[in-house]
């Protein structure tokens, strides 16, 4: 059980190292007005926190910095909420003010504002549409060598995948294809859509379209679903601006992490809504044991969700992440909204 006094000591102490990357010595906390204490006083109840776990000595200094159990029992019970700063709130701001046509694209601009407003990594987890089932399909010709398919699924979502087209395919075949999978394909989830396309369309085509495996080809390469896509990333290179991370084999690790898809997913909370942190080894990726990962959850339409993650050292800015998160995770999920019950108003007012 620790003492109020305890409990204010290990507070600051957490608070001037998050602020300065530098150990912190009893002689530094003892001129702070929050501690009417002596230094005496001070170094000995922080080597009371240094038994109990809460408090690491360092190597190169007679400083003390924060242990993981430190950061856990500040985050826990010592921190305090924060009010959004002014600038931070207008930055926001433009961000949903500013006319955004494609969910993906909103997304994405939240994944790097949230990383200039904090100085660190920052992923966005796009919502997992992969069970959802296709109602509509088109396809729309860019230029002579490439078209866009456009997949409608039934909750609302707009899929756009480019693919090549081959040479001399007309306008008569194109509407062909476009008739063959929506008679084929209408209803199959997207994450079946592969499979779906050559068990049932592939033998449609080579009777009725020109160049036939070769379209087929570039169709199932468009319509691939692949969990990294939805992976969209801010402030990679951020970490380097932390001297924690100067150490070249650390960065190296990090980078190796976050551009693979199926690992940096891994970082995301499976169960559980809110703010959730995790700090150095709670995180269950072996290359994230210096890092303190917050994440977050919005909601992108009915039945449709997402999550926010901040990557940042374990000596981050809890409380202003957490402020930064909560608010855009609320916008974000608002602006999603609006933009599903206006997609859908649209396709209702064009049948």
């Amino acid at each position: 059980m620790l003492t109020n006094r305890q409990l204010l000591i290990l507070q600051l102490t957490v608070k001037d190292f998050i602020e300065s990357a530098q150990p912190v010595g009893s002689r530094q906390l003892s001129k702070k007005p929050e501690a009417p204490f002596s230094s005496a006083t001070i170094r000995n109840d922080m080597a009371d926190l240094e038994d109990m776990g809460y408090l690491e000595k360092t190597h190169t200094s007679s400083g003390r910095v924060p242990s993981e159990k430190g950061y856990r029992f500040f985050v826990d019970h010592l921190l305090q909420p924060q009010t959004l700063a002014i600038e931070d709130s207008l930055q926001l701001r433009t961000l949903f003010h500013d006319k955004v046509g494609e969910s993906e694209e909103l997304i994405r601009k939240s994944a790097t504002i949230l990383s200039e407003l904090t100085n660190y990594t920052s992923i966005l987890l796009g919502p997992d549409t992969s069970t959802h089932a296709v109602k509509k399909f088109s396809i729309v010709p860019l230029d002579q060598q490439r078209a866009v398919a456009i997949i409608v699924t039934d909750n609302g979502h707009v899929e756009n995948r480019i693919f090549d087209v081959p040479p001399g395919l007309t306008a008569s075949e194109i509407e062909k294809t476009v008739n063959i999978l929506n008679e084929r394909l209408i209803g199959t989830s997207l994450v079946q859509l592969q499979q779906k396309l050559l068990q049932e369309a592939k033998h449609v085509f080579e009777q009725h379209i020109h160049q036939a495996e070769q379209l087929f080809s570039s169709l199932q390469q468009a319509i691939a679903v692949e969990p990294e896509e939805r992976l969209y990333f801010g402030g990679k290179l951020n970490m380097w601006k932390q001297p924690e991370f100067h150490d070249f084999q650390k960065m190296k690790s990090f980078f190796e992490l976050i551009e693979k898809g199926n690992p940096a997913m891994d970082l995301f909370q499976k169960k559980g809504k809110g703010i959730q942190v995790r700090i150095g080894s709670e995180n269950k990726v072996i290359e994230m044991e210096e890092y303190s990962v917050i994440t977050s959850t919005y909601s992108a339409g009915e039945n449709m969700e997402g999550s926010i993650a901040i990557i940042g050292p374990k000596r981050m800015d809890y409380a202003r992440v957490i402020t930064l998160l909560d608010t855009l995770s609320s916008d974000l999920s608002t602006a999603l909204n609006r933009m599903t019950i206006g997609q859908e108003t649209d396709r209702r007012q064009d049948t």
